[in-house]
């Protein structure tokens, strides 16, 4: 029996479901996005730069990176229930490290270790997904999936800012703590294994064919690297943000915290567009626009704050438009990589994901070592990424126009 005829047959999934999934997914973003007021208060309290401490971020998400890539391939040989359950074991243990360090050096092994486990959720929902549905539903699925997950990064910063004010920047991780430890409970109580095709995983050297045979798909490549472009826009403003808002704006951890949710609004619409559109506009042209969306707002930003505006709004506003197009380009994007090999959805999911990561991972630490006195070096590497996320979609593009009966 193939995977395709597999997702056919599978019953609806039950909204219970749904959203463990979406708190699963939830799990990993928490984690990236509840500390981020903390930032400048953790550097103080560690006596380090500003940069040091932006290690615990850039080194998350590499070691999310390299979690996704190996998770996926796990997955599609041993299954979704037991990775995702052992994931979420490590992440509760990563962050309790993270409570418990007294030196900035432990603080970041724990980091690793949360990363490590966290990205299990955001892998293999992505993956389950793909196990339920039929390859027409998947971008839409996937986009109602994201729309739910992505209210966690837009309460985490606010109550992460509200944490550090009333408890310092240890509270954030007893939280991370606690929510993982329930997400653990409930998905040992009600996940249930949705990879019936893992005897077609096989071998270790079947696994490698599969990432070989990814790694020659120029569509794979193309709906990967838009997607990751896009997604780096964002984690290089994550990198900065904090710094511009709190040290050259002067304001609060927790104000910063109040206008980050803004950031996610603008992803949840965008989320809800690809859940609603994708399936009848089709994953490419949702990309396309999402990725017009994202540049022209990095512009608009631009040109905000080349007029002299020195607001939090001029840095979150464009921000808005931002996380619309990345809710418009990532469903769709993660959707028509994960649909080129089928078979291999999970070692799709996690290279894609991996690389989406991996992005971010790279732009942070660029951000953390240029940012000085103003705001220009965030702005310049933001509107880096999006020029390359729509010379990315040239890849997609060419392939279709030489094979029109390519479909995702």
């Amino acid at each position: 029996m193939t995977h395709t005829s597999v997702a056919a047959t599978q019953p609806a999934a039950k909204p219970s479901f749904i959203a463990l999934l979406i708190a699963a997914s939830a799990v990993s973003p928490l984690g990236i996005n509840m500390y981020l007021p903390s930032m400048p208060g953790m550097a103080r309290a560690f006596g380090v730069d500003f940069a040091t401490i932006q290690l615990t971020l850039s080194l998350y998400l590499a070691a999310m990176a390299c979690g996704q890539l190996i998770i996926g391939s796990l997955s599609d040989r041993f299954g979704r229930r037991p990775m995702l359950l052992i994931g979420l074991l490590v992440f509760v243990l990563g962050s309790l490290v993270c409570l418990t360090a007294q030196n900035v050096g432990l603080l970041i092994f724990g980091r690793v270790v949360q990363a490590i486990g966290g990205c299990a959720g955001i892998t293999l929902s992505r993956a389950i997904v793909r196990d339920l549905y039929g390859r027409k539903q998947v971008a839409s699925m996937i986009g109602y999936v994201t729309m739910g997950m992505a209210v966690a990064p837009m309460i985490a910063p606010t109550m992460g800012g509200v944490l550090e004010t009333l408890y310092g920047w240890r509270a954030s991780f007893v939280f991370l703590m606690l929510f993982g430890g329930l997400v653990l409970v409930v998905a040992s109580w009600q996940l249930h294994e949705t990879n019936h095709n893992r005897d077609a995983a096989g071998s270790i050297r079947q696994l490698l064919h599969s990432y070989l045979s990814l790694f020659r798909s120029r569509l794979f490549w193309g709906y990967t690297l838009a997607a990751s472009f896009v997604s780096a826009v964002f984690f290089a403003f994550v990198a900065g943000a904090p710094y511009v808002m709190i040290e050259l704006m002067g304001r609060s951890p927790a104000e910063y915290g109040f206008y980050f949710a803004i950031v996610p609004s603008g992803y949840i619409l965008g989320n809800f567009a690809s859940g609603r559109f994708a399936g009848g506009v089709g994953p490419n042209r949702m990309i396309l626009a999402g990725t017009f969306v994202t540049l022209a707002s990095v512009a608009g930003m631009a040109i905000t704050f080349a007029m002299g505006f020195l607001h939090p709004v001029a840095l979150f506003g464009p921000m808005f438009f931002i996380g619309l197009g990345n809710g418009l380009v990532l469903p769709s994007g993660i959707a028509g990589a994960i649909s080129v090999k089928p078979e291999a959805a999970g070692a799709a999911a996690g290279l894609s994901g991996s690389l989406q990561i991996g992005f971010g991972a790279l732009v942070a630490p660029v951000v953390g070592a240029t940012l000085g006195s103003t705001v220009w070096p965030l702005i310049t590497i933001m509107a880096i990424c999006s020029l390359l996320a729509l010379a990315s979609f040239g890849l997609v593009a060419d392939r279709r126009r030489s094979n029109p009966a390519t479909r995702v």
